[in-house]
């Protein structure tokens, strides 16, 4: 499909939100909702996006710029300054783009459901000539608050009713509702959207009235159903919120399953849209991966582990592990409770245990750092043993420097090294050493006070303390 637009809808107020931030700038498993629409449009085929923006403009341009500036999707903000409704943000994107021709999808914001496949459908449904304007239909469980399409015998659309102005007769009897996403031939779009007026009570333009106007002017208006009810579903609050988020949850999830992966417990792991797993991998409960994570296969992820934008290899167990942008290859196990963050790179087979926290840090391969450790700005080579206790000192309150450690080196428990250090080939250091200069390969480094003892202190002290007691 060639020259496909998509106009997200983003201008709006969202006041049933309660919230400071723009109604689409608030996220579903991690990712901002306006994102989940535009990747979708751009999947399903679309050229161009252009997000129309007006309340918390800055907000929702700068997700735009962040997420889409120097790829190849071409995405843009136009900001409708006044809000006078759907047809008017329509109208400011066409005359700021001079869009004119293909077909136009509109698209609301606040859509995190709707797939690459049926917005590609769904811009399809204009491009063969048959429909000037098709309207985005569903059948949801609960149609309350929809507008009701009602259909000629030939498939067009009769009319739109809104859901204030239904009997209860049609409310009951009406059940293609009006999902408020429509798709137009551009030209005929570019031709009679000045045709759109503002006769009703709220004195806005609203972007259903095309349909009759496209009706007038003797084009053919048709439905498009989606079968996916969920596709369709807006969110309005922060309920409707969380709602969109179990319901994305689930269907990643199910997925996810489908393809060979386990989950003990489906309703406690969540994974964002962008994030790949593979086959033989296990989530396990309070399981959360965010971003552009790819996990591998055969993999234990979890109880309680968070990763996010983290690319992690096959045959890896993170347990209680928290990561943000770190890579991890093959055969490493983490946790419980690591943290490991700042461009961190675990290498083939290493350990990284209890309470150890990585920064920026390269783990040889087969490398240890079991427990209770700080490791930052190191570059670490392979099958070295990092003693519990341990930190590298890499801040000294303006500079930022780096620690060495060779090959098969062994740092002795709660020893300080104070960047910028080298720590050479085999080399060992002493239990509470501080590691000021460069130690040679295959040395032996010890800092520490030499050990004092008075026989005898112990119980003339607590005699002493009991005598100044009475």
């Amino acid at each position: 499909m060639a020259n496909a637009t998509a106009i997200i809808l983003a201008a709006g107020e969202g006041t049933r939100m309660k919230s400071n931030h723009a109604k689409v700038s608030h996220k579903i498993l991690g990712k901002p909702m306006i994102r989940w629409v535009a990747d979708a449009a751009i999947a399903g085929g679309c050229d161009r996006v252009v997000i129309v923006v007006g309340s918390h403009a800055d907000e929702v341009r700068a997700i735009a710029e962040a997420a889409y500036a120097g790829s190849d999707a071409r995405v843009e903000c136009v900001e409708q300054t006044e809000r006078l409704g759907t047809g008017h943000a329509v109208k400011v994107a066409l005359e700021a783009t001079g869009i004119d021709a293909g077909p136009v999808v509109v698209l609301n914001g606040d859509l995190p459901l709707v797939t690459a496949e049926t917005i590609r459908a769904f811009a399809e449904s204009v491009s063969d000539g048959k429909a000037a304007a098709t309207a985005f239909t569903i059948t949801p469980p609960d149609p309350f608050g929809y507008g009701r399409i009602v259909l000629a015998a030939d498939g067009t659309i009769e009319r739109n009713i809104e859901q204030k102005d239904c009997t209860p007769e049609q409310a009951a009897s009406l059940t293609e509702c009006n999902a408020g996403c429509y798709a137009f031939d551009g030209f005929q779009l570019a031709d009679h959207i000045g045709e759109v007026g503002c006769d009703n009570a709220q004195g806005e333009y609203y972007l259903p009235d095309m349909l009759q106007i496209l009706k007038s002017h003797g084009q053919a208006v048709r439905a498009f159903h989606c079968d996916d009810y969920r596709e369709g579903l807006g969110v309005n609050s922060r309920i409707q919120l969380a709602e969109l988020s179990a319901l994305a949850q689930a269907k990643i999830n199910e997925g996810l399953m489908a393809s060979g992966v386990t989950m003990l417990d489906p309703k406690t792991v969540w994974v964002g849209p962008d994030v790949t797993v593979g086959r033989d991998t296990e989530l396990l409960p309070m399981t959360m991966l965010w971003g552009n994570t790819s996990v591998g296969e055969g993999c234990v992820v979890g109880p309680n582990t968070r990763l996010s934008n983290c690319t992690v290899a096959n045959d890896v167990t993170l347990e209680e592990t928290v990561g943000t942008d770190v890579t991890i290859e093959s055969g490493v196990t983490c946790g419980p409770r690591a943290y490991l963050r700042g461009g961190a790179h675990v290498l083939e087979g290493a350990h990284i245990g209890t309470h150890v926290e990585l920064k920026n840090t390269v783990v040889g391969r087969g490398s240890k750092v079991p427990h209770l450790s700080y490791i930052g700005d190191c570059t670490m080579g392979d099958h070295v043993n990092i003693g519990g206790g341990s930190i590298t000192c890499n801040y000294d309150g303006v500079h930022k420097s780096r620690t060495t450690i060779g090959d098969n080196v062994f740092i002795g428990s709660d020893t300080m090294m104070v960047a910028p250090v080298t720590i050479g080939e085999g080399a060992i250091t002493g239990a509470s050493s501080c590691i000021t200069r460069d130690v040679p390969a295959d040395a032996l480094a010890i800092e520490r006070s030499e050990q004092h003892i008075v026989e005898g202190f112990a119980s003339k002290r607590l005699e002493r303390l009991r005598k100044d007691q009475a």
